[in-house]
């Protein structure tokens, strides 16, 4: 039986994330497939440009077949959303792959529905991106970690600082951690994403860990290199500080662990704001943001 996020944490995640179960029409109709009725189920058929539906993350296995899904995401789809027999539906499951199919019944505690079709889904960045972005309040952490995932990035860790204003309990970095993946997961349902960014726990000591072919330190000092001036790299690590930034001693430290101090222009961005510009140029320097 597949194990849909629930209703209330769709809810919640979509709330909190101002993402969207239902894509822009432009990546809804790119993610669309058509279903022809002479192909067979496991043909990987072209892109539909003409329709739409709505993408669910499943965390379960997927396979082409029937599926009976639980009572939670049941009523959400066929409740909620007003789903019936009939209608489409788009699954994934962060392994690469995309899943299509229609709803066959709807009862009051269950939905069963028929995948027919599966193809590859959007391909991931040649850039593969690890953000370490220390820790800040609520919804702008969330804004951080949302926006991360739609720009791209592999992997991110939330960090600790001397300037952190964030201290967390073992319990609160597990509600913390089980938050920011549902962020993560609404935000992969809404750009289009089918393999799902790994966060990990908030660590201190990230800098003396991460490996990459190249490391930066986001550093508003007028004298350091611009994004623009390094090779092109295949895969790369971003430590991004707190809204009073990181200290002389963390930049010092993270300097001798190989990061190279980086600036974004001649303005002071904000925590949350400065992940969304460095990542943007990154991915249209290096990564699948065209720069022609």
């Amino acid at each position: 039986m597949l194990r849909l996020s629930s209703a209330s944490a769709v809810v919640k995640r979509a709330a909190n994330s101002n993402a969207c179960l239902f894509p822009s029409h432009s990546s809804a109709r790119w993610f669309a497939k058509k279903i022809s009725s002479s192909a067979s189920p496991e043909t990987e058929v072209a892109p539909d440009t003409s329709s739409a539906r709505s993408r669910f993350f499943v965390d379960h296995p997927l396979q082409l077949g029937i599926h009976d899904l639980p009572e939670g995401p049941s009523h959400y789809i066929s409740r909620v959303l007003r789903y019936g027999p009939g209608d489409e539906v788009q699954l994934f499951n962060g392994t690469g792959q995309e899943f299509c199919g229609k709803i066959m019944e709807v009862s009051k505690k269950s939905l069963r529905l028929s995948l027919t079709t599966s193809f590859s889904g959007l391909s991931e960045s040649p850039l593969r991106i690890h953000l370490g972005q220390v820790l800040s309040k609520g919804e702008r952490m969330d804004y951080a970690v949302q926006k991360a995932t739609e720009l791209g990035v592999a992997e991110i860790t939330p960090l600790f600082s001397q300037r952190c204003e964030v201290r967390l309990n073992d319990d609160r970095i597990l509600r913390r951690l089980d938050h920011w993946r549902s962020v993560v997961t609404s935000a992969c349902e809404q750009c289009g994403r089918s393999v799902i960014p790994t966060i990990h726990p908030p660590v201190e000591h990230w800098v003396s860990r991460v490996s990459s072919d190249l490391k930066l330190v986001l550093h508003p000092h007028p004298e350091v290199a611009p994004l623009q001036s390094y090779p092109v790299p295949q895969t790369l690590s971003l430590l991004v500080g707190p809204e009073g930034g990181l200290t002389v001693d963390e930049i010092t430290a993270s300097i001798g662990f190989g990061f190279e101090p980086t600036r974004l222009g001649p303005r002071v961005l904000r925590t949350e704001t400065a992940p969304v510009v460095a990542l943007s140029v990154a991915q249209y320097l290096w990564g699948d943001l065209p720069s022609k």
